[in-house]
């Protein structure tokens, strides 16, 4: 591919960073910058912490609807709206290339944008004028999988293409509810941040190296606490895996109180 660049980003609470919420403003702000400092795409595929299926699927609508997964939040947040077209050549291409690596992949053409995806694009490009599709985790959350697939995407042919990992690096629900001891929680927060940041931009590393350090990353400093579940995880595996290489650019947001990281490769370094 030509062109291509990749960020793993951490899309923060529910539809709430739309609301001018002071808990994501490091977040808001990181966002905007960092969609005019890079090019912009013919198209977007993001991959959302919010969609799990049994096997891979990709979105194929050319006008795909809005999904309204959150609940308890003021009526608002319910008319969002992101009219951005969808890009079946593109959902196309992306299905050819994961079949070409034996990995299961289905062409979605019901589902529309979760909240993964349409918040996060309507701080980076609120114009919603750039076609973009989503693609699913897999259910059984294997990291090594999720590497395949993107080691997979490697040999997409498409111009010009935006990837979007849309997690978090920090995912621990009870911990942003509030926790008896805050400033434990913070050292583990920071701690298991580092060993991510170390990881992938350690350069004595060879890209197997990393790939077995990232296959089993729960060995890293308390990876459970900050991941209970690691669906907000995964986006970051597929991201490297197509990159297959040390980011070029890091920057720690705090969301929420708590430190999170966002990991760019871009084309032009």
């Amino acid at each position: 591919m030509n062109n291509l660049n990749i960020a793993f980003i951490s899309h923060g609470g529910g539809p709430m960073p739309l609301f001018n919420d002071a808990a994501h403003r490091d977040m808001n702000r990181y966002l905007k910058s960092l969609a005019s400092i890079l090019p912009k795409p013919s198209a977007i595929l993001v991959i959302s912490a919010h969609w799990e299926e049994k096997e891979v699927r990709v979105t194929a609508c050319s006008k795909p609807k809005i999904i309204y997964d959150y609940y308890g939040f003021p009526e608002s947040a319910y008319q969002v709206q992101y009219p951005s077209a969808g890009e079946p050549v593109l959902a196309e291409k992306i299905q050819q290339a994961l079949k070409e690596a034996a990995i299961p992949v289905i062409m979605d053409y019901h589902r529309g944008y979760d909240h993964g995806l349409y918040v996060p694009l309507t701080l980076m490009y609120p114009e919603a004028d750039i076609p973009t599709i989503q693609l699913s985790l897999v259910n059984h959350l294997d990291a090594k999988q999720h590497l395949a697939i993107g080691k997979a995407l490697q040999s997409l042919d498409y111009e010009n293409l935006l990837v979007i990992g849309s997690g978090f690096s920090f995912h621990n629900m009870k911990a942003f509810k509030g926790e008896q001891n805050a400033k434990d929680g913070q050292l583990k927060n920071q701690q298991f941040d580092d060993w991510l940041k170390t990881n992938l931009s350690d350069k004595s590393l060879s890209e197997s190296e990393r790939h077995q350090r990232l296959t089993h990353w729960e060995n890293a400093p308390h990876a459970r606490y900050c991941h209970p579940r690691e669906e907000h995880l995964l986006p970051l595996h597929v991201c490297y895996g197509l990159a297959g290489r040390v980011w070029d650019e890091h920057e720690n947001v705090t969301i929420m109180g708590k430190r999170s990281s966002a990991f760019v490769w871009r084309s032009d370094v």
